[in-house]
């Protein structure tokens, strides 16, 4: 088996894996595949995951940028999109445009340092593809699954379920879609364009790669001049004139070497010691490209490129929340609809527990949206503000914050989100409730209420009477904000339409009780 049939099907192992973890929204896969998203390149260094680091290295040392086109879900993406172009040997040699490269790079960095969290997202490769596929191709993948659901429900058989499907944020869908755009565009026209000109990871790798000991190297000898490496050379990196490879950008897809019909290219270490005959044409199709390589044509090429009383309150945040697992909120006999509900403004986003800080958040997240991809409770979606836009925050129109629920904090491949057990979580306060008043429906309507201190799990809400005097007078919430953790419960649960009476303000930095 060839070096490129070997590339091939690592390739699609890895692609196939890494889509599936951003589809599922069973919350089943990232227990086989969630280790795919922790050795991508940039969530390992920002995870400070030496281990997936050296080893990385080590790799591209060894073997070249075979990150990118066997690890990095992106580079495989071009890949494919590329393989869609029906004219083949329709590349040719182009010089390197380092000084966008570095450029690019240099801006990358500085963005990471100063956790300027939307920059990173926009040029991190990773995160790139995980928006592509949380955006546009969950919610197909979604309602594939609802159609099988229904089909199954006509047999009377419960092997599927239907989920619903639902835009987080419209900027966020728009990026992802114009990503997808130019990114199929590029590499449909011209390849690796991408790869080789605006993405900082394979920039660091190109570098590290000129030192590999393994490389694509010529037998000068042995080359006929046929120009057919050049051609399908997808990162535009071969010369054929002058027999070079530009080992910086040549991310050791064994094209070439497939391609070549006279031996004049290998995947080799060390140096190739070329013969001192050339290898003469055997067949009548070597001959006639022996030929044509004697005069070129001139066929122009398309160019350019994350202790006791915990022990009491875990187990009551449980009993709390499996008695709402099939809550119906109504008020006097009517069902509240969570699409009348509308977000109420916070002064502070709310990060997910695990997060630790605001700050945290804003300098290891890269924007990946698994986290967003996998939440259960509907709860994570991406911001919406220029410096932390597409980054995770919570809200609670959909679902609220379950207790037993640490998902997000298992599948965060860059540290952003770190792991946290059950019985921390429950201790952890990430945001506190606040009442407002004109919106609760004891004192706008005369209704009796009470669903926030019914189904608050940590039981940090207590009914009191609106007049202390009056033991009579209308029944209202009261907040004791040492015990809130911020989990949403009583701002989703909340009836009172299209603004809660009771919501969650954020914490910037996150306690534990």
């Amino acid at each position: 088996m060839n070096l490129r049939k070997i590339r091939i099907i690592l390739a699609a192992v890895f692609f196939i894996g890494i889509t599936l973890l951003f589809l599922d929204f069973t919350g089943t896969l990232h227990h086989w595949l969630g280790w795919m998203a922790k050795v991508q390149f940039l969530p390992a260094v920002l995870a400070l995951n030496a281990i997936v680091i050296v080893l990385l290295v080590a790799l591209t040392l060894i073997f070249g940028r075979i990150y990118c086109s066997v690890i990095c879900p992106l580079g495989v993406f071009q890949d494919i999109a590329a393989w869609l172009h029906k004219k083949r040997n329709r590349y040719t040699y182009s010089p390197a445009i380092s000084w966008l490269r570095y450029a690019v790079l240099g801006i990358f960095i500085v963005a990471l340092v100063a956790g300027i969290g939307s920059l990173v997202a926009l040029l991190a490769p990773y995160s790139s593809y995980g928006r592509i596929a949380t955006n546009l191709f969950q919610p197909i993948w979604m309602l594939g699954n609802n159609v099988l659901a229904a089909l199954a429900e006509r047999i009377d058989s419960y092997a599927f379920y239907k989920t619903d499907v639902w835009l987080r944020t419209l900027p966020t869908f728009i990026i992802a879609a114009a990503t997808f755009i130019i990114l199929v565009v590029l590499a449909w026209r011209n390849g690796r364009t991408y790869c080789n000109t605006i993405c900082p990871v394979g920039t660091v790798l190109g570098f590290l790669s000129r030192f590999s000991w393994f490389k694509i190297r010529f037998d000068a000898d042995k080359c006929r001049d046929c120009s057919l490496c050049s051609k399908n050379c997808k990162a535009s990196c071969i010369d054929y004139k002058t027999h070079t490879v530009d080992y910086s950008r040549c991310v050791a897809c064994g094209n070439c070497v497939d391609k070549c019909k006279f031996g004049a290219l290998s995947y080799a270490p060390g140096k190739l010691t070329p013969n001192s005959k050339p290898q003469q044409p055997t067949t009548k199709e070597d001959e006639e490209v022996s030929t044509n390589t004697q005069h070129p044509t001139s066929n122009t090429q398309e160019t350019v490129s994350d202790a006791s009383r915990r022990s009491f309150l875990l187990a009551t945040a449980l009993a709390t929340t499996a008695a709402l697992a099939q809550e119906k909120k109504k008020v006097d006999g009517g069902l509240a609809a969570i699409e009348e509900k509308v977000a109420p403004k916070r002064h502070t986003p709310i990060t997910p527990p695990g997060s630790l800080s605001a700050q945290h958040m804003a300098k290891h997240c890269t924007g990946c949206q698994l986290c967003v991809a996998e939440c259960p409770n509907e709860v994570l979606r991406p911001a919406t503000d220029l410096l932390h836009l597409m980054q995770p925050i919570m809200s609670y129109e959909r679902g609220y914050c379950r207790p037993e629920c640490t998902r997000c904090s298992e599948i965060c491949p860059t540290g952003a989100i770190k792991p946290v057990a059950i019985e921390d979580k429950i201790s952890t306060k990430i945001g506190h409730a606040v009442w407002v008043k004109k919106n609760c429906l004891p004192i706008a309507e005369g209704i009796e209420c009470g669903n926030c201190a019914r189904h608050c799990p940590a039981g940090a809400i207590e009914m009191v009477p609106s007049d202390p005097d009056d033991e009579n007078s209308a029944m209202i919430p009261a907040v004791d904000e040492e015990y809130c953790i911020g989990c949403g419960a009583c701002e989703n649960l909340c009836p009172a339409r299209p603004f809660p009476a009771i919501y969650v303000e954020g914490h910037e930095q996150h306690s534990t009780l």
